[in-house]
């Protein structure tokens, strides 16, 4: 049984092993309510999952350790188990789908774990662990449906209740439903009148299905830049819990989570992955009801984004943000038309960062040109201000 004790053990277990994370105010991310962040992207292993992993781990039995232990992971659950098996001299093998971060593999490795990469997706890493464990005699870590790795994620519930002893709403992302599930528990426990919001990519909503249908649902696919929550099935324990004490789930998109991410990095000079980002966007995009002059805490969950996705998703950010805009310009072919477009931008403050004049285009006359260029704005306000001044001066912008 999951009880307020079990938790407060784990934070007991815990309390040499992880770092109890900074929360930070981000007033910028909502101006109606009193936004804080949750930095568990900040965690030792870059994320909150070694809490779980590790207080699991710590009470095995001695015949469960010297079996060894596998699990299979989307990346930080993955790297939690290492760093926990690692420090408690025990063996261990994680499965990891095949389009996991090549950052969250190597770091696995790096913290003493044996890797084995699956093709698909995490639930595909899971059947495979589980046919390991029943070949090999591993003993299996979830890294969500167990009472134990649920009680370790709850100790982010104390920790919160403590630095932020008025807190009203606490935003928590949804993969498998571990981390709320603890989370929540611990502060309706000590409050019930906290209110505990989920959040899922729209790619992968299975929490939301579920709860939409009372009952666990599977999805046939699941697709969404925040892998640490692509998952295509809630567990047991994690469902029945969410439906408890959990108030809502809402869901985001992969374009919102681009946002938040920048915001995260603009504003807070913190790096969030898809994950660890989606409170963020929900919060971002009123996603969650009733937070006008409410202190909000968005759990960042992890920050283990790898650096190529990284410089995708701030270009995706720039563009959903109205940061970043792509104008086509069809011109008459004569001297003076880029003088002409090059002087409303600069009076107007767009910075160029490429340009591209093609004089041969399948769908412009034949004593026209097309002007491709990609500018660096402020909003979409100032997208509008400059797109206005070049119709308002005669040129044809042939894209909206």
């Amino acid at each position: 049984m999951l009880t307020l004790d079990k938790i407060y053990h784990a934070s007991y277990v815990l309390e040499d092993v992880i770092r109890q994370t900074d929360i930070i105010h981000a007033p910028k991310l909502c101006p109606d309510a009193n936004v804080y962040l949750k930095t568990e992207n900040l965690q030792i292993t870059g994320s909150f999952k070694v809490r779980g992993a590790y207080y699991k781990i710590s009470q095995l039995s001695e015949e469960e350790k010297a079996r060894g232990v596998i699990a299979c992971s989307a990346g930080n659950h993955a790297q939690g188990v290492a760093l926990a098996a690692t420090k408690n001299g025990i063996r261990s093998l994680i499965c990891l789908p095949d389009g996991a971060p090549i950052s969250k593999v190597e770091a696995t490795k790096g913290y003493g774990a044996e890797v084995c990469l699956v093709q698909g997706v995490y639930d595909d890493a899971y059947q495979r662990a589980l046919e390991l464990r029943d070949e090999k005699g591993y003993t299996f870590i979830h890294p969500f449906d167990d009472e134990d790795v649920i009680a370790g994620q709850g100790t982010i519930g104390l920790e919160i209740s403590k630095q932020l002893r008025d807190v009203d709403i606490v935003v928590v992302p949804i993969g498998g439903g571990g981390l709320i599930s603890g989370v929540a528990f611990a502060l309706k426990s000590l409050n019930p009148k906290i209110r505990v919001y989920g959040v899922q990519a729209s790619g992968a909503p299975s929490m939301v299905a579920s709860l939409q249908q009372d009952e666990i649902v599977c999805l046939d696919k699941v697709g969404t830049i925040a892998d640490g929550i692509k998952v295509k099935e809630p567990g047991e324990h994690t469902f029945e819990l969410v439906r408890k004490y959990v108030d809502g789930v809402v869901t985001v998109t992969d374009d919102e989570v681009s946002s938040a991410i920048l915001a995260l990095i603009e504003q807070h000079k913190l790096i969030a992955e898809g994950a660890g980002a989606v409170p963020a966007a929900a919060v971002m995009f009123n996603k969650i009801p009733d937070m006008k002059g409410r202190n909000v805490v968005c759990l960042v969950s992890g920050g283990n984004i790898d650096v190529t996705i990284l410089s995708r998703v701030i270009k995706r950010g720039l563009l959903k943000s109205g940061r970043s805009d792509t104008l086509t310009i069809q011109l008459e072919d004569k001297p003076g038309q880029l003088k002409g477009v090059s002087a409303i931008l600069a009076d107007l403050g767009g910075n160029v960062v490429s340009i591209h004049h093609e004089r041969a285009s399948e769908d412009s006359d034949i004593t026209d040109c097309v002007l491709r260029i990609v500018l660096e704005t402020r909003n979409y306000d100032h997208i509008r201000q400059i797109r206005q001044a070049l119709s308002d001066a005669g040129f044809k912008i042939v894209n909206k």
